[in-house]
């Protein structure tokens, strides 16, 4: 099995990407590797069922509820040089406004937006953000295999619109180091050689934008 890593470690990993991507379960795999906090998203958010289901005002409260949720387990976080662990996240705080532009409208997002200028300036920002990319189509394919009731009501349209975003976001960002990996094509989680192939590019340092795709590797789908 691949070790991580052969190179001063980043302490702060943060691993983002569009639903079903892989995220959840690569940073869990990074944190076992590297012996590292786990830090895991919100998991449930009590007004994500009405806002599925198209009820007023409900995408206003899920936004908000995951922006403070998000900010308070973040500012928990002990980064200092001398902690015993890194941290790995399966999230990114700044891409909680990838859904807010999504999904509220011109005065929710006014509102939403002085909340989070309020929070983002006190949260640390990753030391290295892998971003996993992957079609709509494959997204699509692998939310029908989760077979998660409440993610039945996404539609075609809106998953392109969430691809479309992150995508985006992405091109633009440049507050870390950035591993742009395109997961469309290749399966980390049921494929041993892919996760090997990965597990050892991130063996070596990340500068700037970067992006990786394995050789030769087998469809995830």
């Amino acid at each position: 099995m691949a070790k991580l890593p052969k190179f001063e470690p980043p302490r702060y990993i943060a691993i983002e990407g569009p639903i079903r991507v892989g995220k959840s379960s690569l940073a869990r795999i990074l944190a076992e590797r590297m012996s590292a906090v786990l830090l895991r998203d919100v998991e449930s958010n009590p007004f994500l069922e009405s806002f599925y289901g198209d009820k007023p005002a409900a995408a206003l409260a899920a936004q908000l509820y995951f922006l403070v949720e998000r900010y308070k387990q973040l500012r928990e976080l002990d980064l200092a040089a001398h902690a015993s662990h890194a941290v790995v996240s399966d999230y990114l705080f700044e891409k909680d406004r990838i859904f807010a532009y999504l999904n509220l409208t011109d005065v929710e997002l006014d509102l939403y937006n002085r909340f989070y200028e309020l929070f983002v300036g006190q949260v640390p920002l990753p030391d290295l953000v892998i971003y996993l990319q992957a079609k709509p189509e494959t997204l699509r394919r692998r939310i029908g295999r989760k077979n998660v009731p409440m993610e039945h009501h996404i539609s075609d349209e809106y998953l392109e619109e969430v691809v479309k975003a992150y995508e985006h976001f992405f091109f633009h960002y440049r507050s870390s180091s950035l591993l742009v990996v395109d997961t469309s094509e290749i399966d980390f989680i049921d494929r041993n050689e892919d996760l090997q192939e990965l597990l050892h590019r991130l063996s070596q340092p990340v500068k700037g934008t970067q992006y990786f795709l394995p050789l030769g590797s087998a469809s995830a789908d």
